[in-house]
């Protein structure tokens, strides 16, 4: 069980797969599907901080010492900011929410970052979207294996 469990964890770190892939792979090698959902869940949230941190770290540290990266980083702000007024933190959750690549806590974080929103109201929102995005997952996952097992 703990070798299913790690590659759970692993394929939800990952930047592409996220819990779209840990949820099904979790529940397709049978573990319990709690086990499998919560721990997606907990993992793909915890995901938040060494990007949002190490973003901020390697901006501090190094890239912001050329004029070029500080122009992109206001550029960003400056453009994405009359997106972030209208959609606000439900946006970035809805964003996060929705189970397809390039849509999850990677890169959802890195927005935040970029966007230079808050980081406390940035990890609730990424919270929020990853219970949505686990919720489809889980319900599409579920139902195939079910199905799977009438046949």
């Amino acid at each position: 069980m703990w070798n299913e469990l790690l590659t759970v964890i692993f394929l939800t770190m990952l930047p592409i797969a996220e819990l779209r892939g840990g949820i099904p792979v979790g529940l397709a090698l049978g573990l319990s599907p709690w086990i499998v959902i919560l721990t997606a869940i907990i993992v793909n949230c915890l995901v938040f901080f060494p990007i949002y941190f190490i973003l901020d770290i390697f901006y501090d540290r190094f890239f912001s010492r050329f004029a070029w990266t500080r122009k992109l980083i206001d550029n960003v702000q400056r453009r994405g900011g009359k997106y972030v007024e209208k959609y606000g933190i439900i946006g970035l959750a809805l964003f996060v929410g929705i189970p397809l690549p390039v849509t999850g806590v990677w890169t959802g974080t890195g927005a935040a970052w970029f966007l230079g929103l808050d980081w406390k109201r940035s990890f609730l929102a990424i919270c929020l979207g990853v219970l949505i995005s686990s919720t489809i997952v889980s319900i599409i996952s579920l139902g195939i294996i079910n199905g799977f097992a009438s046949v």
